[in-house]
């Protein structure tokens, strides 16, 4: 066993060894930093497989090692880029680490992403643009307008966050034919991926986050009491503690909403205590709200078509 985080961790070399000797599994890649010279404290064992049997994907995470599984037809579907597009997890398929790949499906899905024209990497961009676009304008028509209320200035928020970190980002790598980090340090990452060639857009993320530094970190991370967020409040420190005080402000703001939309939802009739502690994990008093961050989330979309 190994501690990572606080946290006692199976050792992953030999789930992956256990992994590699199971007749059904066709490919296994790491995933993430853990185990390069990129690794800090948070960083999570994770590994993806494609495995015979498997109806739809699956995600495991057991003693601190975290196993996402797909169905062996992918492998062999996912070869061609008009698949993979359309559903393949294409940042964690280009990012990762193969391991084992007999059948060399892997290694060509790959070299499929590693080399992908600028005509296709337009084309992929737009259509991660015409999804943010018309989810933007869904939020515009159910949480703007006449008649709104905290809730629905809460929901647009989230929404925008959502599709800025989702869709916009990986649209704005494309023009350096770059595939996003999705771990806890970001913003840290998307800043060195995209700060100096892209500046406006980063800004544009980091407002949608109403970032602080240290002091709001200390901030949102007490405000987790309370909430079921023990395992987030866990992975944020660790982030808060190594440095990415940022980083752990975007992970629990994204946690927050996902894990409590169902008290975004019903605002209005929480306690005053439960509305301030969630108003300090989402941001209420340091974001842009309602309209103000679709509008944001609209000049990202612009500036990630035309890589500003």
């Amino acid at each position: 066993m190994l501690v990572i985080g606080g946290a006692c961790v199976q050792d992953p070399d030999k789930i992956q060894s256990r992994l590699v000797a199971d007749r059904k599994v066709r490919a296994v890649a790491q995933v993430g930093s853990h185990g390069t010279e990129d690794a800090w404290v948070g960083s999570v064992p994770t590994l993806v497989t494609f495995e015979r049997g498997l109806l739809s994907p699956q995600t495991e995470t057991r003693a601190g090692v975290t196993v996402e599984r797909f169905p062996y037809e992918k492998l062999e579907a996912w070869r061609e880029w008009d698949a993979a597009r359309e559903e393949a997890p294409l940042a964690r398929l280009a990012t990762s680490r193969v391991v084992y790949d007999p059948t060399g499906y892997y290694g060509r899905i790959q070299r499929t992403l590693w080399t992908l024209s600028a005509e296709r990497l337009a084309g992929h961009r737009e259509e991660l643009l015409g999804r943010a676009a018309e989810r933007l304008e869904i939020a515009r028509r159910q949480y703007t307008g006449p008649g709104h209320s905290a809730q629905e200035q809460l929901l647009a928020l989230a929404e925008a966050r959502d599709v800025a970190l989702s869709l916009l980002y990986p649209a704005l790598l494309t023009h350096r034919h770059g595939w996003p980090e999705f771990e806890i340090r970001l913003p840290h990452a998307w800043r060195a991926a995209a700060g100096l060639r892209f500046p406006k857009a980063v800004y544009r993320l980091e407002n949608l986050y109403g970032f602080g530094g240290e002091d709001e970190a200390r901030r949102v991370l007490l405000a987790t009491r309370g909430l079921g967020l023990v395992e987030q409040e866990k992975r944020a420190r660790a982030a808060f503690q190594a440095g990415y005080s940022d980083g752990a402000v975007r992970y629990l703001r994204d946690e927050t909403a996902r894990t409590h939309r169902a008290d975004l939802e019903r605002w209005g009739y929480l306690s005053s205590a439960r509305r301030d502690k969630l108003g300090v994990l989402i941001g209420v008093t340091r974001s842009p709200l309602g309209p103000a961050a679709l509008a944001i989330a609209g000049e990202l979309l612009a500036d990630a078509r035309e890589g500003r």
